[in-house]
């Protein structure tokens, strides 16, 4: 069941982080406060979604191999908890702080800011899990790249 999850888990999780990534760009380009709001909202529903399809993704990785040498799985392990934290540290209060300015309708220049944070730290997780699903697939011989 295991091998099922992981990669289920891991693949909605990376949709949802660019589903939030591409609905942001979108948003702030073509849309104005209303919509803006709308998606920083939709975000904050979606965290409910998220957070544990991440862990799940995290817990089951580490239950498939935990003391594999395989450079690939080595890779992964690395970049865990830069995953983990930059969700933690950074993308979670971003998300908060940027629903709260836009429902105040405090679209400033620290919203400014903490957006632009927000853009790249998302940037940043779907780099990192983008070479995650790689690796998985190199692994399993799906898709397999050298």
């Amino acid at each position: 069941m295991t091998r099922i999850l992981h990669p289920i888990a891991g693949i909605l999780g990376l949709a949802i982080i660019a589903t939030f990534w591409f609905s942001t760009v979108a948003a702030e380009a073509f849309g104005g406060p209303a919509t803006i709001l709308a998606v920083k909202t939709a975000i904050l529903w979606g965290l409910l979604l998220l957070v544990p399809t991440l862990a799940i993704t995290g817990a089951t990785g580490f239950r498939m191999a935990p003391r594999s040498t395989s450079p690939r799985i080595a890779a992964k392990r690395r970049r865990m908890p830069f995953i983990a934290l930059n969700g933690l540290l950074v993308l979670v209060p971003c998300a908060i702080f940027l629903q709260a300015r836009a429902a105040a309708g405090d679209f400033g220049g620290a919203f400014a800011l903490v957006q632009g944070i927000e853009l790249l730290a998302g940037a940043v997780n779907l780099t990192l899990m983008g070479l995650n699903l790689r690796d998985g697939l190199a692994l399993t011989r799906r898709f397999a790249s050298p």
